[in-house]
């Protein structure tokens, strides 16, 4: 008896030793799962959204972010979804300022057009003076009483100085029979004169009309201005680009528009108190221009100024604009014209 009660007491106790090593490995296991599932992704390593409610995935950012041990899946994951948010923010407001913008710009185009802009305007004639009627003339600059003109057509295309009051040439400079003069405007103690289709301008010194340098452009050569800053050129066309008067490489352009419709045939320019005048090829308007929205904002008619019958070739258009910009006078004329104006704008009723 003695012997069956040890051998009891012996199961007894190796029945309770088994079920407490079972219950311990139980438990370790099970505390193994827990931090595996909370703190690594997936056995491929691929970053996944598991398929739970916001507050299940809220509660995963707050572990993650507390344990800088835990893996970096999640926390690329977290970050991934703020950069999204903020992308798609910023891209919603980048839509809505360039709709705003878009919205901005028809609107003041409309106010534009509801305030009466363009404004137009006719014109007085101040004083009129005697102009070579052969001079086919395309650019056209005036200081202290003097005139600098060129003229065009292939071989009598010229460079002048003419006596404002008299009309007398003084100085003359004859292009080579290859070129067609255009523009011409006056930068310091230089003039810069432009040709037609040779892709060609030239620099010569005010005072001895030498020339000292050239340079080139990959278009039509029409108008040219100086707007105290850079040179303004036209092509015929309703663009207008900016050069560098150092280095005559362009360095902007300027669509021209009135009332949304672009303007073509800008010719001869000049630059006027703030705006640029641009004389519209075969017309005799001049359309005066923001140098910085490219907008007409008034049109200047000079119809009748030269009564037809005092126009001699069919190509007497106008295309002559200069302005004195020390006593605020304005001067028209244009191809084989007998005159040359001073006049001042007069708003149209």
């Amino acid at each position: 008896m003695k012997h069956r009660s040890y051998l009891s007491i012996f199961a007894f106790r190796t029945t309770w030793i088994t079920v407490l090593a079972v219950l311990f490995a139980m438990g370790n296991c099970s505390c193994e799962s827990g931090q595996r599932i909370n703190r690594s992704g997936p056995a491929s390593g691929t970053a996944q959204t598991p398929a739970t409610n916001s507050s299940t995935s809220s509660g995963d950012q707050g572990s993650v972010l507390s344990d800088s041990s835990g893996s970096s899946a999640d926390s690329n994951q977290v970050d991934s979804s703020a950069v999204s948010d903020s992308t798609t923010t910023d891209s919603t407001a980048l839509s809505l300022a360039d709709t705003t913008a878009s919205d901005s710009s028809t609107t003041a185009a409309s106010q534009d057009w509801i305030s009466g802009l363009p404004r137009l305007y006719t014109y007085r004639i101040v004083e009129t003076y005697p102009h070579d009627h052969d001079a086919f003339t395309q650019g056209l600059v005036v200081q202290d009483s003097i005139l600098y003109e060129s003229t065009g057509l292939y071989g009598e295309s010229t460079l002048r100085k003419v006596s404002l009051n008299t009309g007398e040439v003084l100085k003359r400079v004859d292009l080579d029979s290859r070129y067609f003069g255009e523009g011409l405007t006056a930068i310091g103690n230089r003039l810069v004169q432009l040709t037609w289709k040779s892709e060609v301008g030239f620099v010569y010194d005010k005072a001895s009309f030498e020339q000292t340098g050239s340079f080139t452009y990959p278009t039509e050569g029409w108008g040219i201005t100086y707007d105290g800053e850079r040179l303004i050129m036209s092509t015929g066309s309703s663009t207008l680009y900016f050069r560098d008067p150092e280095t005559f490489e362009e360095t902007g352009r300027l669509e021209v528009t009135a009332n949304l419709s672009p303007v073509a045939n800008l010719n001869e320019l000049e630059f006027v108190e703030g705006e640029i005048f641009a004389n519209v090829w075969q017309t005799d308007r001049i359309a005066i221009i923001s140098p910085q929205t490219g907008q007409v904002t008034g049109w200047l008619d000079l119809s009748g100024i030269v009564p037809s019958e005092e126009r001699l070739e069919s190509g007497a258009v106008l295309n002559g604009i200069a302005y004195d910009d020390k006593d605020n006078r304005l001067y028209v004329t244009g191809k084989l014209w007998p005159y040359l104006f001073e006049i001042e704008l007069v708003p149209s009723e």
